[in-house]
């Protein structure tokens, strides 16, 4: 041991081990406790397991060499330190996860091996947290560095040790310098040596003396990147940050140099990775954004193959700047572990099992990592090779990344690097010093950002009189962002009040609600500039108390822009049976509008200054729709895209939107560095060809056609916001085979009587009334589309090109089944005809149907019903216990009728033997002889044959009676369903005031609800009740 302290030792070969890897869960974010997600995952030991929230006996478990339960079970101590809250706990706090793996980092710098941190997982899930920690709640990070001075300090005198630092960005394949406040157009330049691999040309290294000066180091590359992220409209999210640090121990007895490399990596947020993150987008492959991620995701499955013996010919490195970085980090040079960040929210299950699976395969990789020593003088002569390279020009620049990347034995160069450090640190501190003193003394703006991490890194101060803000250089503030102007707004510091106002139609929102006139500051006032620039007003001394501030995170400000612009968790949906929590998918729903909305914002303004003439805005896909059993549909964001110019229209979904955007901040950047912007039109991310759009659906109840009874409505077609996009006018009508409608007298009591019987309708598509769509422009057309029952292609009208705004379509289908089935039946009384409504644009494709493999042949009719079910379900069995109350009220209805129909068939039993019974007289009657002895009988027997055929007679009318009565109940039971839907599709106004016009009205349209059914029932009862009538005097009659 001794000897290795000496540093007496020479290179010894490398020991293959395996990636370590770590998973880490962390307490649920504001938003989430917000929304009530539940936690659906759980750890014991080193295992992790996560649970479906959609199925709960769907359980998946992983293994990983270290799992940290940091969600529940802690508390913070004097100093606001997260500790486990009782001796049972589970929690894992920073120290317990650095006393794992930061030490680990450590012992493997200090035996001279490279050691590698990589913090993966979605965007929110903890990463920087864990890597860099928030507060007095440090992370791996400041720990590490704080821990390797402590020790330095403790070293003895015969050996020198040197310490550098660096701090990068990747952002969209450029690399950015955080300790440099030069920009470099086009960004830094990854170079590649034959002996020394992969580096960072110009990369600024910088000595250290002490922790407290890497402390200064990061905030300095943290105001830097916020700073950088502003201008270039770049998310941090959306970037990986490197921090690297150099450990040379130089030993002057031996003339023997020991060095490691620590590279520190916080990835960028890993939902940005997802395969199918684009899918059906034309320019999938376009975007750079995510191109490191995907190629880290790469290397690492061809690295997880090659351990596992498969032959793999290539591993992917040159195909991002990250992986070119990670070389040595990933199957070289280094030990290497991985830090799994996870949410345990119920509505991040798909990131999280996602991120669960790209450990697993991290876990196979194998490194080989060694003892870096070096002999001084051979250091030497590598650093003179390196600078002639190089020439004279930046040779002291280059030197510094030499001195740090490789073994520069030179002592005075040290020196002289200290000398220049110490400089710029008394500098920085004069700096420093008055910043503070003003923070005390003015109100300023503190900046909040998506990353805790780069919030209140930026501070603007309000001095007395007034102080303008813009991206121009003579503002008192000047502030780079999407949607700043030269002169955004001022604010004024006068008589101890604050005061801010817009110029002109700039955007200035203040707590959620956009401003026009001066208004006045409160202290802690939210305030959002342009597109996203967010700051936290601070008022003068007198006004500030003891408030958390921490609270008004970036998740509060978009909370509270969106109430402003009336969007909640109720908007989209009402909760789930008996707990009055809104269900998973709605609060999945609320999560992806809300991240959504600053991104949209931000697309417009960058359509806006680009002058593409694009206009975004969110929707909600099925807001309001339900399936054909009238339960609500999977909900989901979607992006609707207009170009008001020439009225065209697209629909982008959450995935493709994201993927656009990441394109739209490329070639923004291109035009803010003047460079070309114009792009083909293919390549361009605002344009796509024009589309058909789903403008809305209509249901229209089938139960009629289950007792052969024609149906004819005009019906609304809702679109995606519960709103009346047209009116449906439709027919169905049973018919025979030819197609001859059938009359009253067809129609069947009981549907179990078509059981095995050939069905034949017609569904006929009068029309549409009042289309907003051709409204907007005379130069659309529409289409209308429905499926039926298990028929697997959507049947399609003609496209219609009109001016007219109540276009005629007329189109016929005959539908038949030839052997009806029990499901078939339940189908008819449960379900309704959806027939959606599609708008067509001009230069669009028109919607057609592939050739229909069932139809009948010789008629050329459409058959359903082809399959054959294994199961039979009732009507109460597909009448699930989930139904909303209101339709159980129908169900209960519907349950009176079976009990009236059951009466109904056991009077036709009667009725049958009395059949039986005349056909027996009839037959007697033929039997005797037509003697004059005998017709005394047979006019006997006259009176009792024309009773029983008066008797056949009553029970026709009979069953004429209750097919009408009946017809009438069902179309009354229509009329309801279509009130029901209305009435569930109807969202409380936000305004208070409206508030009462509004519940009037739902009470008014429930008692009319109420008074339908309860007249439906009562007529049907009545009629009923009149025709048992008549056939127990009949029965009575017959008996005597």
């Amino acid at each position: 041991m001794e000897k290795e302290k000496r540093g007496e030792e020479m290179p010894v070969p490398g020991s293959t081990d395996s990636v370590r890897v770590a998973v880490r869960v962390r307490p649920f974010s504001q938003r989430e406790k917000n929304s009530g997600s539940r936690c659906v995952v759980s750890m014991h030991s080193q295992s992790t397991t996560i649970r479906d929230p959609k199925n709960g006996e769907h359980l998946k478990t992983f293994t990983f060499d270290l799992a940290y339960w940091s969600h529940d079970g802690y508390q913070k101590d004097k100093d606001g330190i997260l500790i486990p809250s009782n001796p049972t706990s589970k929690f894992a706090g920073q120290i317990h996860v650095f006393h794992d793996i930061g030490r680990g980092i450590l012992d493997s710098a200090w035996r001279g091996y490279n050691a590698t941190l990589l913090a993966y997982g979605q965007t929110g899930s903890g990463k920087s947290y864990s890597m860099v920690g928030f507060g007095t709640n440090k992370g791996i990070i400041p720990r590490v560095c704080e821990e390797l001075f402590q020790a330095i300090k403790m070293q003895r005198e015969n050996i020198e040790l040197q310490v550098m630092f660096s701090m990068l960005e990747i952002y969209n394949e450029q690399i950015r310098d955080l300790l440099s406040r030069t920009k470099t157009p086009g960004g830094l330049k990854v170079r590649e040596d034959p002996q020394l691999g992969f580096f960072v040309e110009g990369l600024k290294w910088v000595p250290c003396e002490n922790y407290a000066q890497i402390e200064k180091l990061m905030e300095q590359g943290s105001k830097i990147r916020m700073t950088a992220s502003t201008n270039m409209n770049a998310s941090s999210s959306r970037s990986h940050m490197v921090i690297t640090i150099q450990f040379k121990q130089i030993f002057l007895d031996t003339a023997l140099t020991k060095q490691s490399s620590i590279n520190m990596v916080d990835l960028a947020g890993s939902e940005r990775q997802k395969s199918s993150g684009a899918e059906g987008d034309r320019l999938r492959e376009g975007s750079r954004v995510n191109l490191s991620l995907t190629s880290l995701g790469n290397v690492i499955s061809a690295l997880a193959d090659s351990a596992m013996g498969k032959k793999v010919l290539h591993i992917p490195y040159r195909d991002s700047v990250l992986t070119k970085l990670l070389q040595s980090a990933l199957g070289g040079n280094s030990r290497t572990t991985l830090i799994a960040a996870i949410s345990p929210a119920d509505i991040c299950y798909e990131e999280t099992l996602s991120t669960l699976r790209y450990a697993e395969r991290a876990k196979k990789v194998q490194n080989k990592a060694v003892v870096n020593t070096c002999m001084l003088g051979r250091a030497s002569r590598a650093e003179n090779k390196f600078l002639l390279g190089f020439g004279g020009t930046g040779a002291a620049e280059h030197s510094a990344g030499f001195l740090a990347e490789w073994q520069l034995g030179i002592r005075g160069t040290w020196a002289h690097l200290l000398e220049q450090a110490r400089k710029e640190w008394e500098e920085q501190y004069v700096a420093l010093t008055k910043e503070q003193q003003m923070m005390k003394a003015l109100p300023h703006l503190l900046n909040v950002n998506e990353d805790p991490q780069l919030t209140g890194v930026l501070k603007f101060f309000i001095h007395k009189g007034s102080c303008d803000v813009g991206r121009a250089a003579s503002n008192a503030i000047r502030l780079q962002g999407l949607g700043i102007s030269d002169k955004h707004a001022s604010f004024v510091n006068l008589d101890g009040k604050v005061t801010v106002a817009p110029h002109g139609k700039c955007k200035v929102v203040v707590n959620g609600v956009p401003v026009t006139n001066r208004t006045k500051l409160q202290h802690l006032d939210r305030i959002i500039l342009g597109s996203n620039s967010a700051f936290l007003y601070i008022g003068f001394p007198s006004e500030r108390g003891g408030e958390d501030w921490s609270r008004f995170d970036y998740d509060f400000f978009q909370l509270e822009r969106a109430a402003a612009e009336g969007v909640s968790v109720d908007m989209l949906g009402t909760g789930s049976p008996g707990d009055g929590q809104a269900e998973p998918s709605v609060l999945a729903v609320f999560q992806d509008y809300i991240k959504l909305m600053p991104l949209v914002v931000e697309a417009n303004q960058m359509s806006e200054e680009l002058e593409k003439g694009l206009k975004m805005e969110l929707k909600v896909k099925n807001l309001a729709s339900s399936d054909s059993r009238g339960y609500d549909l999977q909900k989901e964001v979607m992006v609707k895209v207009t170009k008001p110019r020439t009225h065209e229209v697209w629909i982008w979904s959450k995935a493709k939107f994201i993927n656009r955007k990441f394109l739209m901040e490329e070639l923004y950047q291109r035009f803010l560095e003047r460079e070309a912007s114009q792009v083909a039109q293919e390549d361009d991310p605002f344009w796509d060809p024009v589309e058909v759009v789903h403008l809305g659906s209509a249901h229209i109840w089938l139960q009629s056609l289950a007792y052969c009874m024609m149906l004819e409505e005009q019906v609304e077609v809702l679109n995606c916001d519960g709103l009346q996009e047209s009116v449906l006018h439709i027919r169905i009508t049973p018919c025979s085979p030819e197609g001859w409608a059938h009359s009253e007298e067809d129609m069947v009591i009981d549907p179990l009587e078509l059981l095995g019987k050939r069905i034949d309708f017609q569904i006929h598509i009068v029309g549409c009334l009042g289309v907003k769509w051709l409204k907007e422009d005379a130069n659309r057309g529409i289409q209308m589309g429905y499926k039926i029952y298990d028929l697997p292609n959507t049947l399609y009208t003609k496209p219609v090109w009109t001016k007219s705004v109540n276009p005629r379509i007329e189109e016929t289908v005959h539908i038949v089944a030839l052997s009806a089935s029990r499901e078939f039946l339940d189908y008819l009384l449960t379900n309704a005809l959806i027939v959606d409504l599609w708008g067509l644009q001009e230069g669009c494709a028109e919607l057609g149907v592939s050739q229909l493999d069932i139809l009948l042949p010789g008629e050329g009719h459409v058959m359903v019903d082809t399959k054959k079910l294994s199961s039979v379900k009732n009507v109460n069995q597909i009448m699930s216990n989930q139904v909303p109350e209101i339709y159980q009220t129908l169900l209960k209805l519907e349950q009176e009728t079976e009990l009236l129909r059951d009466v109904n068939r056991a009077l036709r039993e009667e009725n049958v033997s009395l059949k039986a019974s005349l056909e027996k007289t009839g037959s007697a009657q033929q039997a005797q002889r037509p003697d004059d002895s005998k017709r005394a009988g047979v006019r006997a027997q006259l009176p009792a044959a024309r009773e029983a055929t008066q008797m056949c007679a009553q029970q026709a009318s009979c069953d004429a009676q209750l097919a009408r009565a009946l017809k009438v109940f069902y179309q009354g039971m229509s009329v309801a369903r279509g009130q029901l839907l209305r009435l569930r599709q109807c969202r409380p106004p936000e305004d208070d005031e409206m508030l009462r016009p509004f519940v009037h009205q739902q009470s008014l349209m429930l008692k009319d609800l109420e008074d339908l059914l309860e007249s439906s029932l009562q007529k049907l009862k009545n009629d009923v009740a009149v025709i048992v009538k008549k056939k127990k005097e009949y029965l009575l009659h017959t008996q005597q």
